[in-house]
This record gives C-alpha cells, structure tokens and sequence, in this order.
C-alpha cells in the first residue's frame, strides 16, 4: 500500500519543536535556523489542514491536533534511529548498554572514564535492567548479565570473569558478633532471593537465620549491610572498593558461586560494541579475584 506523508524534514521539524517545546533548541537539534524550522511546520499544517502550535512566540503550546501527531511520531523517529543504529558500522555516535543496575553504579561507571578518554567519539548510554536479553526485538546494542547461561543464540558472548560472593557487614558490627554472625539479621534482596541458602550449601558454614529485612534492589541492601542493618550476601566485582575502603568486612572471604559476568552483543560485525567489549575484557582481566590476602 502506498503511503501519502508530508514532507520528511517537515516531520522532522514538527517533532523536534514539539518534543522539545521550543522552536530554536530543535533548530539547534537539526542544526538549522529557527526560522527554517518555523517555515517546514507551517507546510506541515498546511498540507494537514491543522492548527499544531498555537499561543505566542515565546511560549507556543501544542494544539490538540498536535498532542496527538507527536507521540506517533516520536515513537516512529525513534524507531528509524534505532533501525540504523543497527546496521551502522563506524566508530562515531552513541552505543546503547544494558547492565545490571547495581554493577553499573559499583563497578562499570568508576571505571568507563577510561573507555571515554580513550574514544571519545564515542557516547556510552545507559540503561539499567536484569532481565533476559532477546537481541532481535531490542535496541540494545551491548548487555551485561550475570548467570549460567544459555545465552541467546545469536549473540557473541565475552565472558568477563566468574563470580564470587561471601557475607559482608560494616566493620563495627564484625566486631561486636565475631568471631561468628550467630544473631546477626541476615539482609535479603528480591532479585536474588536464594543468595544465602546458595551460600550456605556451597560454604558448608553453618549460620542461624536471624530475623531480617528484604530489600527491593540489590544497591538498598549494600546500603543496609554497610549502615550496620545486618549481613548479607554479595559480589565481590560490588564490594571490592568498600572492602579495600574499610567500610565493609568479609569475614568468610569469597567464594565461587558457579555463575559468570559476561557481555553479549550480536554477531554481525558492529565496531563500537566491538571496542566497548574489547575494552570491557580488558578491565575485567585487570580487576583482580578475591584471594585471602585481600580480606
């Protein structure tokens, strides 16, 4: 079926102003003169037959024709942008990653200083999940998990280094219950619910479940355990820094628990999530494992 659509740039322009609110930041967005944007916006409502912007020139305001053109229209630029990010191959513009929350506050963002010093080109946008990844059907174009697999099939999969967990408290509340975490409150987290029976089968140490408090996210409970809240399961990749800092303590040290961090991205060749990975690989061959010495 053919279709009849105004003029691209005239969409362009309509969208950008309305998205944005003001005519000269879209101007300054496709990097022409407000009054070019002014004149594809008055084609666009002359091919329509609609009012879209009304209201003075500072402080134009969308028409209801005009509340109802943009989201359709926004939501098919994005999808235009999205669809030639995928088959683009340089190594300018943004890349799209999608990471664990909490390993992007704790271990990813202190350390992508040095991915954007060395390609400045390029921008890291970043967007939080756990989730499973199903690369044909999102935007993504580089995601970080951790897990035991299977990974989706049509992914190129860099593992980054295995996992390895123990209990960790503030330094102050070791003291009081040590040698051992007997009355301790045993601190919990929705997206890992098993963490301290899986710790406990794979320790063989035993502990007695005290009374504690669930966290909704994973940086809360961290929060809780360094606040002196009580124990609770963690990475090491997350509690490195405060480890070495002195804010928590790790008395049973860290142990492996059979799952692995790794990047996955797609298989046809795309430079930017090429570099990224490469990059990626290389931090995690320096960020060093636990060993006894380090607690």
């Amino acid at each position: 079926m053919a279709r009849h659509l105004p003029s691209l740039n005239a969409l362009r322009a309509f969208e950008a102003a309305g998205r944005h609110g003001r005519m000269i930041q879209a101007a300054a967005e496709l990097n022409v003169t407000h009054s070019a944007i002014s004149r594809q916006i008055r084609h666009l409502e002359e091919v329509l037959g609609v009012t879209l912007f009304e209201g003075p020139k500072n402080r134009l305001e969308l028409t209801e024709a005009g509340h109802a053109l943009l989201p359709g229209l926004v939501s098919g630029f994005d999808q235009i942008d999205k669809a030639v990010r995928l088959v683009a191959d340089t190594e300018d513009g943004p890349i799209d990653v999608s990471c664990l929350g909490t390993f992007t506050m704790r271990w990813l963002i202190p350390r992508l200083y040095g991915f954007q010093a060395a390609h400045a080109g390029i921008s890291v946008r970043l967007t939080s999940s756990d989730g499973p990844i199903d690369l044909a059907r999102e935007g993504f174009d580089v995601a970080i998990r951790v897990g035991t697999g299977p990974w989706p099939p049509d992914a190129q999969i860099t593992t980054l280094f295995g996992e390895q967990v123990g209990p960790v408290l503030a330094p102050q509340l070791a003291r009081r219950y040590a040698p051992n975490l007997t009355g301790l409150p045993l601190l919990h987290t929705q997206t890992r619910p098993e963490a301290w029976a899986d710790w406990l089968a794979r320790s063989g140490i035993g502990v007695k479940d005290e009374p504690g408090i669930g966290y909704e996210h994973f940086y809360f409970m961290l929060e809780a355990a360094m606040a002196g809240l009580g124990v609770c399961i963690a990475p090491w990749p997350l509690v490195a820094d405060d480890i070495h800092a002195g804010r928590l303590v790790a008395p049973y040290g860290f142990i492996e628990s059979g799952m692995d961090y790794v990047a996955i991205r797609r298989t046809r060749p795309h430079r930017k999530s090429a570099l990224f990975c490469e990059w990626l690989k290389e931090e995690a061959r320096q960020f060093k494992p636990w060993r006894k010495t380090a607690g």
